[in-house]
């Protein structure tokens, strides 16, 4: 026993970088986008299922002379099928076919970076930098109203459009057949003719996006898909891979060439270089905005990507991160077309995640859309060029595509404990991590038995529906909806408390909130496994025992193993850190040392918790507009990165033994 724990510290020092992802085959698909042959597996696990939904759409399609199949594309592309209970999107879409009314569903909600009091950059080193008010969200501009449109070619009231999903699916018919029409192509019957309709119904303002869109409407046709919806309707969509596109359409819409040879996209992602501002605003030396030269990988490695939503409409949204005195952020994802727009080079460092440590060692993307207010679903466009994107950053810096790695803004610590309780909350219980992840090709899977020590959260996103309150009025229960999510209790009852988090709300209550996530865990994310009674699991969560309900029929989390820290015998609780700062003599002259402050946290004597990553303390010290003065400090103190609670954190390595999840795992 004390060899194999020899050893295992002995491999965790010398892994400065990270562990192995605890994911299935790299080959492995989206397991809701399933083989035809297969769809009658499928439909079983839904009993009662009605497959309206499909009459619905061939209805719609004879009716405007549209190709059933390419509505199915299209469809599946916006909303993959769902009706989201009428709903809107977070930018203001309804339905399958996602027609927009963005007159009430946008109104009243403030920026992402504008509430609260958390500062972006979080670096002691410099005066806090809260970010201005911002006004509240607007309507989004032209292409926000297609509802109307399509009242005007149907004759059903906008309001029926975007409430009743077959009236939806026939607005939906009505705008492609229109588009059809503009274009000045006849109607016909194969889907190979209505490339450029497609294109047109993304809404991109640009031939790239627009290009982007109609392809993977097209690459859906050529595969196919099966699914039931969030509403018990099974759809199907036979694979079609004999369908050749006439791509040259596109031409015909008059669309703008989107500014993208400086872009760091992979190929085929329609992506746009709209620079954020690097400027002095006074002859004082730290006033300037509003990111930091850096020269990242070659300085310092990067070990992150931070999911975000922005809390505001894609045009607004550009126009602040155009602004010298506000903070930034590395891309924008657009929702309706998932267009991305690039501010920050990947080498330079951006002020997006309140945590300086983190936002040194990590890529920031923002993704249009609300945490809950407005809207609490995204569209498989913004899903699929997001996947595509960390996919390709992921793999040109090396970073694994696991929750320890990817992060939500939810999940980043706090710095110290006076901005623990001011840290962001998004992108929030709604976006749908498994998903997200089978997208780029690492579904969540089983990796351990029973007694592998560890448990990775995966709940069944569509039909897994928690109760939240707070979307539209605080202490009111939102709409029932999917969630990645589950709620963590004292005791294995859903009648029990809560588990506290005393940092997000000193002596207070954990509540059911949809922005408190001080007792919850997400999808993807791994803890130590505590012990099981029924159909509850227990696991190890900010210093306490928490437990989720997992029951065996219906499961909320798979086994898995890795590795795992625990205090080393003989201390008292082993503090835990929002930041890996290297210890005070490994600053040179001329740069002040930065405190190590343990946050409020500890992990008592017993408790285990799982391991992300491991490396050297590190600071990088950038506070003046001219780069000549930026040092990166490099420490000899070892951490190692774990799942405190909701959010990581960091041990240092002298303080815990380190060793396999199977050692010492409950039996």
């Amino acid at each position: 026993m004390r060899r194999t724990l020899a050893v295992a510290a002995s491999m965790a020092a010398t892994l400065l970088v990270t562990l192995p992802p605890a994911h299935a085959d790299p080959a492995h698909t989206d397991p809701t986008h399933t083989d035809p042959a297969h769809a009658e597996t499928a439909y079983a696990e839904t009993p009662g299922a009605r497959p309206s939904r499909q009459e619905a759409f061939r209805a719609a399609a004879g009716k405007y002379g549209v190709p059933e199949y390419v509505l199915l594309g299209v469809s599946y592309l916006e909303s993959r099928w769902d009706a989201n209970q009428g709903l809107p999107s977070v930018t203001a879409g309804y339905g399958p076919m996602h027609l927009t009314d963005a007159r009430t569903a946008l109104a009243g909600s403030l920026p992402h970076h504008s509430e609260g009091a958390e500062d972006p950059r979080g670096d002691d080193a410099r005066p806090s930098k809260p970010p201005k008010s911002a006004e509240p969200a607007q309507p989004a501009e032209p292409g926000s109203q297609t509802a109307d449109e399509a009242a005007r070619l149907t004759g059903l009231p906008a309001e029926q459009l975007v409430k009743d999903p077959s009236a939806n699916l026939l607005g939906g018919a009505a705008l492609l057949a229109q588009y059809q029409r503009d274009l000045k192509i006849p109607a016909s019957s194969d889907p190979a003719d209505w490339y450029g309709a497609v294109a047109r119904y993304s809404g991109a303002g640009d031939a790239e996006t627009a290009r982007q869109f109609a392809d993977e409407v097209f690459s859906t046709l050529e595969e196919g898909a099966s699914r039931v919806t969030d509403d018990g309707q099974k759809v199907s969509l036979p694979a079609s891979p004999e369908i050749a596109p006439r791509m040259e359409q596109v031409d015909r819409l008059g669309l703008r060439e989107a500014e993208s040879k400086t872009v760091e996209c992979p190929k085929k992602l329609a992506c746009e270089w709209l620079p954020a501002p690097y400027q002095k605003l006074s002859d004082a030396p730290g006033d300037y905005g509003n990111h930091d030269l850096s020269d990242r990988p070659r300085n310092q490695r990067i070990n992150y990507i931070v999911i975000h939503d922005t809390e505001e409409t894609y045009d607004k949204t550009l126009r602040l991160v155009a602004d010298p005195t506000y903070v930034s952020w590395h891309y924008t994802i657009r929702s309706a077309d998932g267009h991305i727009a690039q501010h920050v080079r990947t080498r330079d460092v951006a002020w997006h995640a309140g945590n300086w440590y983190v936002n040194a060692k990590s890529i920031g993307i923002e993704h249009e859309g609300f945490l809950a207010k407005a809207g609490s679903w995204y569209t498989e466009a913004m899903y699929r060029s997001s996947a595509r994107l960390v996919r390709y950053l992921a793999k040109r810096y090396d970073i694994p595509l696991d929750r320890a790695h990817i992060l939500g803004h939810d999940n980043v610590p706090g710095t110290i404990p006076g901005n623990v309780a001011t840290m962001h909350v998004d992108p929030g219980p709604y976006w749908d991590w498994g998903h997200y992840f089978a997208l780029m090709r690492r579904p969540f899977k089983a990796t351990g038995g029973a007694h592998g020590g560890l448990v990775t959260i995966r709940t069944d996103y569509a039909n897994h529906r928690p109760r939240y309150t707070g979307c539209d009025r605080p202490g009111v229960d939102c709409p029932p909806h999917g969630s990645a999510s589950v709620w963590l209790h004292t005791e294995p009852s859903e009648d029990a408390p809560l588990v506290k988090d005393i940092g997000r709300r000193p002596g207070g209550e954990s509540t059911y909130d949809v922005s408190d996530h001080g007792a919850r865990a997400t999808t993807g994310q791994q803890y130590a496994l505590a012990g099981r009674k029924g159909d509850w699991t227990a696991i190890w969560y900010l210093g306490r025992l928490a437990w989720f309900r997992n029951p065996h029929d219906n499961p909320t989390a798979v086994n898995a193993t890795g590795l795992v820290v625990t205090p080393k015998p003989g201390l008292g609780p082993v503090p835990v850190y929002g930041r890996a700062y290297p210890e005070p003599e490994a600053y040179p002259k001329g740069v002040p040392v930065q405190t190590i402050v343990p946050l409020q946290y500890s992990i008592p004597q017993g408790q285990r918790y799982s391991v992300g990553l491991a490396t050297r303390g590190e600071y990088y010290y950038a506070v003046t507009f001219d780069r000549d003065t930026h040092t990166v400090v490099r420490g000899r103190t070892l951490y190692y990165q774990i799942q405190l609670g909701h959010r990581i954190a960091y041990v240092m390595a002298d303080d815990v033994n380190i060793a396999p999840s199977s050692l010492g795992a409950p039996r």
